[in-house]
């Protein structure tokens, strides 16, 4: 029985990780720091805030000899913040999938209580969801513990093995799956490429969804989801 879906913020409702993977590939390079697309890829994506400038950190300190946080941190920051104004968008179908859901429905994502009230009411889903948007805020240990996913089925009352999560990173599959919970695995954002979908299925997702109109679909046929 699913009693609930959990849906990833990043990548899987908004199209945000290939603007903000293309502004800090970008930057980084600028000062030094230069990373293979599909390595910062699946070292990052999924990742919180803290935990992702903690590792930059060290990269710093490693391959530059510097830190880097303080002179790096706000102007990038203030360069995705123009680049989502300017191109941010939902992933496409998006908004009728999420309204084909027949049960309850939870966000659950690493990004900050403030980014992600932003960037989903940007693209007009922020109601569709409203109370249950839940972030690395919520919680002590951010994915891939498991701690994001249960507290959102704690706050939904649904059983945490009576969940489907929707994620598009390793370490959201790995969360999810540790939180013992059903996940897909979603490839309908513009960052994915050819080598996300088995990277999502070694980490443990039991199915590959191209797109939201196929997940819609597969919604649809989902056993005693409760209206």
């Amino acid at each position: 029985m699913i009693g609930a879906i959990i849906f990833d913020c990043d990548g899987v409702l908004v199209d945000s990780e290939v603007i903000a993977q293309d502004v800090e590939t970008s930057m980084l390079g600028e000062i030094g720091l230069h990373y293979d697309r599909r390595e910062f890829n699946v070292r990052f994506m999924g990742t919180s805030e803290a935990a992702f400038w903690e590792s930059l950190e060290a990269d710093g300190l490693a391959r530059l000899g510097r830190s880097i946080t303080g002179e790096l941190r706000a102007p990038l920051q203030a360069r995705i913040r123009v680049a989502f104004r300017e191109r941010l968008t939902e992933v496409p179908g998006a908004k009728a999938a999420v309204a084909s859901v027949r049960g309850l429905k939870a966000v659950a994502s690493s990004s900050s209580s403030r980014a992600l009230r932003v960037k989903l009411k940007r693209v007009g889903l922020w109601n569709a969801f409203a109370p249950h948007v839940y972030s690395a805020d919520h919680v002590t240990h951010a994915k891939p513990a498991p701690d994001l996913f249960l507290h959102s089925a704690a706050m939904l009352h649904v059983p945490a093995s009576d969940c489907l999560v929707i994620e598009d990173s390793v370490n959201g599959v790995r969360a999810a799956l540790a939180a013992g919970m059903r996940v897909w695995g979603f490839l309908g954002g513009g960052h994915h490429d050819e080598d996300s979908g088995p990277r999502l299925v070694d980490a443990g997702a039991e199915r590959i969804v191209d797109d939201w109109p196929t997940a819609a679909a597969l919604f649809q046929q989902l056993d005693a989801v409760p209206r």
